[in-house]
C-alpha cells in the first residue's frame, strides 16, 4: 500500500516551526493504517533536552470535548435533558430567570450570554483581552492555588452578561464547561473527573490521559513556555502549574497518540451514539478568546479550507503549552500537535497581537498534516 504521508515534508514543516521561534513540538499523524511521529527542537532550553512524539503535555480546551461527550452520554442514558434549563439541576449555581432561560445545549455550544470568570480569577488580567493593559504577575501568584469550581462559576455568572441566553454569535466561556462539571457531578453521584475517566478515557483505551491530582505532569513531558505577548521575556516555566483554575474546562494531561485515537473512536460512534455526534456538529457562532467568529458545535468545531475536506476537533491552550487536535469527517485522517510556547505575539500600539513568523509556520504544517 502506498504510503500517503510524506516524511520529508512532515518532518521540514515541523523544523520550519522551530526556526520560525518556538522551542519545541511533537505530533502524530494519521492516515488510515498508515502513522507519522515526528518532534522539533527542545523540551528544556536550559539543558536542550529534545522533545520526543511519546510525551505527555497539558492540552488545555481539548478538554472540553472530552467533557461533552461525558454530558452527551447522560443525555442518552436520560439523566440530562439537552435543551433542560441548567437552573432545574442547578438552581443555586445559576438561580432565576437566567437559570431558566440557559440550558445545557447553550452551555455546551457557548451560547449561554454567561462571562468569563478568567479575568476575576486572575486580577493582573483584568483587562483580558484588552492586552495592553494586562500583566503577567498573577500567573506567578496563582501557580499553586486550589480554586473551587464554584466560586469560579459564581465570578462569571455575577460578571455582566456578554449575551443573551441562545443569541448569536455566542462568547465563548470557560463558566460553561466548569457548570457542566458540576452538572456531571450532580447527576452521577462522583465528580466530573472520575466520571470522565471512567466512560470516556478508559472507554477509549487512552493510556496517557488524565487529570491531574496535583500541578506536576506526571511522566516525560516537556517545560512549557509562557511569553505573554513578550511582557514575559525570556519566556517563563509554567509547567508546574494547579489546574484547579480550569477543570473539565481544560485541565487534561494527554499525548499526541492518545489525542488521534480519542477522536477517531469519537467520530466513529464509539464514545457517544451516532445520534449524539451529530448533536456535536450541529455547529452555531461563537466568538473566540481571540475575537474571531467561529463555528462551534458541542465541544467541536470544524476547520476547513476553501475546496478541501472539513476536519472535526478542538485545540487547546494552558500558560505555556498549546495543542491542537484534529479529524477528517470520514475518520480517515488525522493529526494531534503540541507546542511548548504561548502568546509569543508581539502587541502593536493599540494593543493587538501581531503578526509573528510561528503563526506562518504552523499554519504550514497544519496544510501539509491535514491535506498532504
Amino acid at each position: 500500500m502506498k504510503n500517503s504521508l510524506d516524511s520529508a515534508a512532515l518532518n521540514a514543516a515541523m523544523e520550519d516551526v522551530h526556526r520560525a521561534g518556538m522551542p519545541g513540538l511533537f505530533a502524530e499523524v494519521r492516515d488510515g493504517d498508515q502513522v507519522w511521529c515526528g518532534a522539533a527542537g527542545v523540551a528544556d532550553v536550559v539543558t536542550g533536552r529534545p522533545v520526543t512524539a511519546g510525551m505527555r503535555h497539558r492540552v488545555g480546551s481539548i478538554t472540553k470535548t472530552f467533557t461533552a461527550a461525558a454530558v452527551l452520554q447522560q443525555v442518552e442514558s436520560g439523566q440530562i435533558g439537552l435543551d433542560t434549563p441548567i437552573g432545574r439541576y442547578l438552581p443555586g449555581l445559576v438561580p432565576g430567570e437566567r437559570g431558566d432561560a440557559i440550558t445545557v445545549r447553550m452551555l455546551i455550544n457557548h451560547t449561554s450570554g454567561l462571562a468569563e470568570y478568567l479575568p476575576y480569577a486572575y486580577p493582573s488580567l483584568k483587562a483580558f483581552p484588552a492586552l495592553a493593559d494586562t500583566g503577567p504577575q498573577s500567573l506567578d501568584d496563582h501557580r499553586l492555588t486550589r480554586f473551587h469550581p464554584t466560586e469560579l462559576i459564581e465570578m462569571g455568572v455575577t460578571a455582566p452578561a456578554v449575551g443573551t441566553p441562545g443569541g448569536t454569535p455566542g462568547v465563548y466561556s470557560n463558566t460553561n464547561y466548569l457548570l457542566l462539571g458540576v452538572l456531571l457531578e450532580q447527576v452521577t453521584g462522583t465528580t466530573a473527573e472520575r466520571y470522565i475517566t471512567r466512560n470516556v478515557i478508559e472507554r477509549a483505551g487512552l493510556r496517557d490521559t488524565e487529570f491531574p491530582a496535583g500541578p506536576y505532569v506526571e511522566g516525560p513531558h516537556s517545560q512549557l513556555y509562557e511569553a505573554w505577548f513578550g511582557m514575559i521575556d525570556p519566556p517563563r516555566d509554567y509547567s508546574v502549574y494547579d489546574m484547579s483554575w480550569v477543570g473539565p474546562s481544560a485541565s487534561l494531561i494527554s499525548s499526541v497518540a492518545d489525542l488521534n485515537r480519542f477522536y477517531s473512536m469519537l467520530m466513529a460512534g464509539e464514545i457517544v451514539s451516532p445520534s449524539s455526534l451529530a448533536q456535536m456538529q450541529r455547529t452555531v457562532p461563537v466568538v473566540s478568546q481571540e475575537g474571531r467568529t467561529i463555528d462551534y458545535g458541542l465541544g467541536l468545531h470544524p476547520m476547513e479550507s476553501p475546496g478541501q475536506s472539513i476536519f472535526w476537533g478542538h485545540g487547546g491552550t494552558v500558560w505555556g503549552g498549546g495543542a491542537l487536535a484534529m479529524v477528517r469527517a470520514d475518520g480517515k485522517r488525522q493529526m494531534a500537535v503540541a507546542v511548548n510556547l504561548q502568546r509569543w505575539n508581539g502587541l502593536d500600539s493599540s494593543g493587538r497581537p501581531q503578526p509573528h513568523p510561528i503563526d506562518d509556520a504552523l499554519a504550514a504544517l497544519f496544510r501539509v498534516a491535514m491535506y498532504g
